[in-house]
Order: C-alpha cells, then structure tokens, then sequence
C-alpha cells in the first residue's frame, strides 16, 4: 500500500469521519435552497472535515462518490472561494479544506449584484407606468435589493466584529 493510501485508510479508520449525519443534512438543505447537490455534499463534508482537510480519495470515501464526482464538485467550489486546495510538500495528492469566512466574504461581495439588479428592475417599473400591479412588484423588489446592498456589508461587519469580541 502507497504512504498515500496507507494515509487515507488511516484517516478513515481512526474515526475522522465524523458528524456524518448532521453534514449530510446541512448538505439536504442547501440543496434544497438551490445548490447543486455534490458541491453541496463536499462542502458540507470540508466543513466537518478534521484539521487539514480531506484529500480527493477521502472525500469520495466520507461521500461514498466516484472521484469523478469529487473532482467536479470541488472545481466547482474552488472557482466559489469556497474551499482551497493545499499542496504540502512531498505529498503526492493535495487536501481540501474549507474556507473560512467564505460565506461572510461571499454575501459582502454580491453588493455590486443587489445594486445592479435593482437598476434594471428599477427599469422594469419604469416600463410599467400603465400596470399599477407590475410597477408596484418591481418597486418592490428594487427596494429590497438597494436595501440588501446597503446592509450586507454592515452585517457582516458586525458579524466579524461580534467573532473578534469572542476571540478577545
């Protein structure tokens, strides 16, 4: 057996994968939220996940995947900033991990998308001056997302202020 294998079957023997359950069921949600279902799954693995992550072998294992799912999950999540992948020194296979502060980042991030969004449903309203019902959804809408762009970034500066306070 390759030090890798050897590595990955200890991982797996040791009890490493743990809070299975719970994973897979914050996996079910954001699913069921809109996310598709491996990166969800991987994610929610990654976040369980013991210090240093999983490699690819360990993922599938945890998930009882194909490595092809793996891989096309964890691209997935990469290109989101949602996990990283390590390289370590004298280690043939990288390790996953989660992103810390991924989500936080995230939804600060989609400020430019609320703001523009609500400029084209503004445009929507505007298109609508003889529909009182559709202008009325419109405006609507275009206020709750100049809304979300306005406070995203200052929950989550509370939010990284309260875990500071904590960390204190």
């Amino acid at each position: 057996m390759a030090d890798d294998e050897k590595a990955d079957a200890e991982a797996s023997d040791s009890g490493a994968h743990r809070a299975i359950q719970p994973a897979e069921q914050a996996a079910a949600m954001l699913t069921a939220a809109g996310m598709s279902r491996m990166p969800a799954r991987v994610m929610m693995a990654l976040v369980a996940a013991p210090d240093g992550g999983y490699t690819a072998a360990q993922i599938g294992d945890r998930l009882g995947v194909s490595a092809a799912a793996v891989s096309g999950a964890v691209r997935y999540l990469q290109q989101l900033h949602f996990i990283q992948r390590r390289s370590s020194p004298g280690d043939r296979r990288d390790r996953y991990e989660f992103v810390h502060d991924t989500f936080a980042s995230s939804m600060a991030g989609n400020v430019p998308v609320y703001t523009s969004l609500a400029g084209y449903i503004d445009d929507i309203a505007a298109q609508h001056g003889d529909d009182p019902g559709a202008q009325d959804r419109a405006v609507e809408l275009a206020e709750f997302f100049r809304y979300l762009a306005t406070r995203m970034p200052q929950i989550v500066e509370e939010w990284r202020a309260q875990r500071r306070d904590i960390a204190d």
